[in-house]
């Protein structure tokens, strides 16, 4: 089968997977304490011009997602995301789990509109009710989005703003961050990102590591025991040195761009193949994951030879599904493709 499923259907990068190697027998100290680790937060923290930042590794977006929500919120507060945000529809109820509810916003291609934003705390800073419900303490977002869109600097900045308004934390999930920073659209820095928000994870699984997530907290507003929060909630690695070699892999010579710019490189070698095969795009994304609308016949008779997931139901006879390239994708798989179509 041909996949085009999702980015993490490899396992690893061949030079992260060397680095492995290369330290396996070394003896080093755990939970994160090593020096590898010490290296790549180093690195890291250079790149996003963030020399301040406090940088942490966990090993999954889910449980990144989770244990910094519910790390930076009290208990009667909740964390405001897109309808379609993945801590809303993909993650199985785990900030729920925690105790604190996801409020919800329409969205707009994937994105939080800043003007319904703040229009929703106005509302509730309104509401002589306002103690007997969830307070809002959060702003969560995606870069990209679960559409494959991007926000502009302009429009982060303005949500940057409302948050400090109304005193609420901006927390950037970048489980794709590389292919959102490497878009021939996108206007964002790694740096501008460290700027605006408070907190933010550059991700690894889905960009050439085999698992991890690189946390970064820009304002000096790390939790406080945050390390132990992290073991208290399962996500912590006894070897934690599996996450600091990777992402010292990742951040050497530039790998983590070189890798996200290829899969960038693809998606726009697949999104020509499928419009000069005709298909109807359900929008219009600068990143690395594609949409299409297909007839449920065609659906079914290509899903004999292709992996792609499932997105949502247009209507009774049109599905929409998603084609996503990734680090490891290569030109001989739209070559393959293109046969198939």
């Amino acid at each position: 089968m041909l996949s085009f499923e999702n980015d993490y259907v490899a396992g690893a990068h061949p030079q992260v997977l060397q680095r492995l190697v290369e330290s396996n027998l070394e003896l080093l100290s755990g939970y994160g304490s090593d020096y590898y680790c010490d290296s790549a937060r180093e690195k890291i923290k250079a790149a996003c011009a963030c020399p301040d930042g406090d940088v942490y590794f966990l090993v999954g977006g889910t449980q990144t997602n989770a244990v910094i929500i519910s790390a930076m919120l009290h208990d009667y507060e909740g964390v405001i995301a897109a309808d379609t945000g993945h801590i809303s529809i993909h993650e199985a109820g785990a900030i729920e789990y925690t105790g604190h509810k996801v409020l919800t916003l329409s969205h707009e291609q994937g994105k939080i509109v800043p003007k319904h934003l703040e229009k929703y705390l106005q509302d509730f800073y309104q509401d002589d009710n306002r103690e007997h419900m969830v307070y809002p303490a959060m702003v969560y977002i995606s870069q990209p989005t679960e559409y494959g869109t991007l926000y502009t600097k302009e429009e982060l900045t303005q949500i940057a703003r409302i948050c400090r308004q109304y005193e609420l934390q901006l927390f950037l999930d970048g489980a794709r961050l590389g292919y959102g920073l490497m878009s021939r659209q996108t206007d964002v820095t790694l740096a501008d990102i460290a700027k605006l928000c408070d907190v933010f994870y550059i991700g690894g699984t889905k960009v050439g590591a085999l698992c991890g997530e690189a946390v970064i907290f820009t304002r000096n507003n790390t939790p406080k025991h945050f390390l132990t929060i992290i073991k208290q909630r399962g996500a912590l690695l006894a070897k934690g040195r599996l996450l600091g070699v990777q992402f010292d892999a990742l951040f050497t010579d530039g790998l983590y761009f070189e890798l996200s710019r290829h899969a960038i490189e693809m998606a726009e070698q697949l999104k020509a193949l499928l419009k000069e095969k005709g298909y109807t795009f359900y929008l219009e994304s600068p990143t690395n994951q594609q949409f299409i609308i297909l007839e449920n016949d065609k659906l079914s008779m290509l899903s004999k030879q292709v992996t792609f997931s499932f997105w949502e139901k247009l209507d009774d006879t049109h599905t929409v599904v998603r084609l996503v390239t990734s680090w490891s994708t290569t030109k001989e798989d739209i070559l393959q493709l293109k046969h198939i179509l």
